[in-house]
């Protein structure tokens, strides 16, 4: 604490002494806290109803499929034995309380099933939930798909489609309007750090400019919208037999779609079959299928040339 104190004086007289005030207020700022210490200290003082939660946590791990005399780390991995361990002998006076509450039991049950199945998936190979590297993925070209964003409103379904896009290879996505962007906080979190490796344009434009550019350059375009004139997305005629040619999606705002005057501007209109009730899906859920579904004609185009 004396080496932290010391170290303050270089911001300044003042500003050292009022942070010197803040931390005598606060003795224990550089004390262990109890998770830190020895385990063992003060064990007794929490250990009062071990034998009672104990029974219950057995009793709830019976019931998600948990046998608990099997309960070991080799088994079922250090994070479930910890929380095991953390809700039989609670460190402090509060989490002995919430240990206590009726509903505990079966919440930490769950918790150390879903512990116990991401150990095994891990330990046995199963999951693969790590991202590639990019050493790997730089070296990969990117596929002939470009997404436009007309007026999106939604930051967490552009950080979606930036995710997928990156995951598809696409070429670029084009954010028209007033279509949420990149460092919005809301996009960066849904894309989980996909949107830095995605092409995208990095100016404000309408989204006919867009489409227009597109088209000039040989880029067949198509609205995925629901209209008396759509045409089905297993019907559409891109990517067919050995066509690798480049093409694009436009998809609009969540509430009006692609605006009228866009879908004049493309080259066909193209929408999801639905079967239910509901006629259209999620923005983000429509890309999703879209560009799916052109990878998969895509590679069998490439096939047949």
């Amino acid at each position: 604490r004396q080496e932290w104190l010391e170290k303050l004086l270089r911001f300044g007289p003042s500003r050292s002494i009022d942070l010197k005030r803040k931390l005598a207020s606060r003795p224990r700022a550089f004390e262990k806290s109890r998770s830190t210490a020895n385990p063992d200290e003060g064990a007794s003082v929490f250990a009062k109803g071990y034998e009672l939660r104990r029974s219950k946590l057995h009793n709830e791990l019976v019931n998600v499929g948990i046998d608990p005399d099997e309960l070991c780390a080799e088994k079922f991995g250090s994070a479930a034995m910890r929380t095991y361990n953390s809700f039989l002998l609670p460190k402090s006076e509060g989490a002995m309380a919430m240990a206590d509450s009726p509903t505990r039991a079966g919440v930490v049950a769950n918790s150390m099933s879903f512990l116990y199945r991401e150990f095994k998936a891990d330990k046995e190979q199963w999951l693969i939930n790590v991202d590639r590297s990019q050493d790997v993925t730089d070296k990969k070209h990117s596929n002939p798909i470009t997404i436009v964003l007309d007026n999106v409103r939604s930051a967490h379904n552009v950080g979606n489609i930036l995710r997928l896009a990156e995951a598809a290879r696409v070429e670029s996505v084009q954010l028209c309007g007033m279509t949420p962007r990149p460092p919005h906080p809301k996009v960066l979190k849904t894309a989980m750090g996909a949107a830095e490796f995605v092409e995208q344009n990095n100016y404000s434009c309408t989204t006919i400019e867009t489409v227009r550019g597109l088209r000039s350059k040989g880029c067949r375009v198509y609205a995925l919208e629901t209209t008396e004139k759509s045409q089905s997305l297993f019907e559409a005629p891109f990517f067919v037999e050995d066509d690798t040619s480049p093409v694009a999606f436009v998809l609009g705002n969540e509430l009006i779609g692609v605006d009228i005057t866009v879908m004049r501007e493309c080259d066909g209109i193209i929408k999801l079959p639905t079967f239910g009730f509901k006629n259209s899906l999620n923005v983000a859920t429509c890309a999703g299928i879209a560009v799916w579904d052109a990878l998969r004609r895509l590679e069998k185009a490439r096939e047949d040339q």
